[in-house]
């Protein structure tokens, strides 16, 4: 028996989250046609065609009468192909063409091809997640072991395997998210030879989730000391990993590294634009900030960056979040990152090389340093001067630290760190002859307000690596050795 109207539960995607959007279909005598309202964009209106050659190519009849389809809320601007499954659903639903049992507790999403076949949209955990918190059941072209723990999913490839229900449909498995300590980072420290100051620095700043530059010559290995940050950084926490998954899941970015729980580690050429690394364009997406939430960011060249791309940076780098206002609305997507940075000292590279003179002039490296701005700068904790390693350790193929004793260590700061706050409030414990010593520093150094904080930060990071629980003089000495001063590299 035909119904006039029937409704089914869809969604699509704003920024990095899923939106709810119900689906009804109404038919009444007329002409035959078929017409979308509920402020669709372009994409949403094309699927007016595909809906009717999936139909037919998956064997069901379209109802020849005249088809309204309404997308609520109608104030919400709808983008996206995945309105194509639930579109086709509510109307074999309500021209009596499946079966209605467990339509009402579905969430669909997909879209449809010209021979009925389904395919999966962008922002599936998205979608999961919204299901979920619903107490909906996904149905999509979901892949075997991609649902997210807590969600039931239905797989659907093929249209016409709604003839028998939506409970007749696979269930996908439940993902295994293997934790970290079970995959062995690919890149390892012990690589990196002759850089023992700059790895000590590199674990401060991964205790402390302080940002980094580092400043040296071309092949003293500043990309090397970069691409292994994440693999000393603890598993990464349920909570982030979801944030995460939404965020690549959205942007259409492989899942494989982050269900394993590899952190994320991002590395955009220096020609990338404001919107490509924060966030934007129609309709808006992530940006390689989001893309790097709960891993590293890595800005090799940063003084070859444009200056206005690198000052986008300063209210994500302070509130782990990027908020970015269109006239649709504010979009919020998380931006909790570590920082890390490359440059060169001045455009040859070789200003205070041992073995190779500089040829640039004061003021082309006055200009060079200037490009990153000071207020960047001065939001980045560490400054590591990064030297060319001696040649017969590279020939010997000594070893230093590695990534397993690195990250030991880090854990157990970062663990003494949780314990510490959770004891006291007081985040910076400093004893006379610390005050002293910092004093002395701060006034050598001509360093700023935000300077001295980040000289403290360092220092607190230093004693949480050591466990320590006062900021001591000795402290306070070592972090003076990755403190920029007056901020330039």
């Amino acid at each position: 028996m035909e119904r006039s109207t029937f409704a089914v539960h869809a969604a699509f995607i704003r920024g990095v989250e899923a939106q709810h959007v119900s689906v009804e279909v109404s038919m009444a005598g007329g002409i035959p046609s078929m017409s979308v309202v509920g402020m669709a964009d372009a994409v949403v209106l094309e699927a007016r065609s595909r809906v009717r050659c999936a139909l037919r190519a998956a064997g069901f009849s379209v109802p020849r009468k005249s088809i309204t389809v309404n997308l609520a809320p109608g104030n919400v601007r709808k983008t996206g192909s995945g309105f194509d499954l639930p579109i086709a659903v509510a109307i074999l639903a309500a021209s009596d063409q499946i079966p209605i049992e467990e339509l009402d507790h579905a969430l669909f999403v997909g879209e449809l091809a010209l021979d009925g076949s389904i395919s999966a949209v962008p922002g599936d955990i998205a979608f999961q997640v919204l299901a979920r918190e619903m107490g909906l059941r996904l149905v999509s072209a979901c892949e075997p072991g991609m649902v997210l723990d807590g969600c039931e999913a239905y797989r659907i490839h093929e249209l016409s395997r709604l003839r028998m229900g939506v409970a007749s449909l696979p269930q996908p498995p439940v993902l295994l998210q293997q934790r970290e300590e079970l995959c062995r980072p690919q890149l390892d420290y012990c690589d990196v030879v002759g850089q023992e100051m700059a790895k000590r620095g590199m674990m401060i700043a991964a205790t402390g989730d302080l940002g980094v530059l580092m400043v040296g010559a071309p092949g003293s290995g500043k990309s090397m000391l970069a691409q292994r940050i994440c693999g000393i950084l603890p598993a990464i926490d349920d909570a982030v990993l979801q944030d995460a998954l939404c965020i690549h899941s959205v942007a259409g970015e492989p899942l494989d590294d982050l269900l394993r729980g590899m952190r994320p580690f991002r590395n955009p050429h220096h020609s990338i634009s404001a919107a490509g690394l924060m966030g934007g364009g129609r309709p808006v997406r992530p940006g390689e900030i989001s893309l790097a939430h709960g891993g590293a960011l890595f800005l090799d060249e940063i003084a070859e960056f444009s200056p206005g791309v690198l000052q986008g940076l300063r209210q994500p780098m302070e509130e782990g979040v990027v908020r970015i206002v269109r006239v649709s609305g504010v979009y919020a997507f998380p931006a909790s990152f570590q920082l890390v940075a490359a440059c060169n000292p001045c455009p040859c590279g070789f200003l205070g090389d041992r073995e190779r003179s500089c040829t640039c002039s004061p003021q082309a490296i006055a200009r060079y340093q200037a490009r990153m701005g000071g207020p960047l700068i001065d939001r980045i904790d560490l400054v590591i001067p990064v030297t060319r390693p001696d040649a017969k350790l590279i020939v010997n193929g000594a070893e230093g630290m590695s990534t397993s004793d690195m990250r030991a260590a880090v854990t157990r700061g970062r663990e003494f760190r949780a314990w510490r706050l959770l004891r006291t409030c007081d985040h910076e414990q400093l004893g006379c002859d610390a005050r002293d010593a910092l004093l002395a520093i701060a006034n050598a150094k001509r360093l700023t307000a935000r300077g001295i904080a980040s000289l403290v930060r360092i220092a607190r990071s230093v004693a949480d690596l050591v466990q320590c629980d006062d900021v001591t003089r000795e402290h306070l000495l070592e972090a003076s050795l990755f403190h920029g001063g007056e901020r330039t590299p």
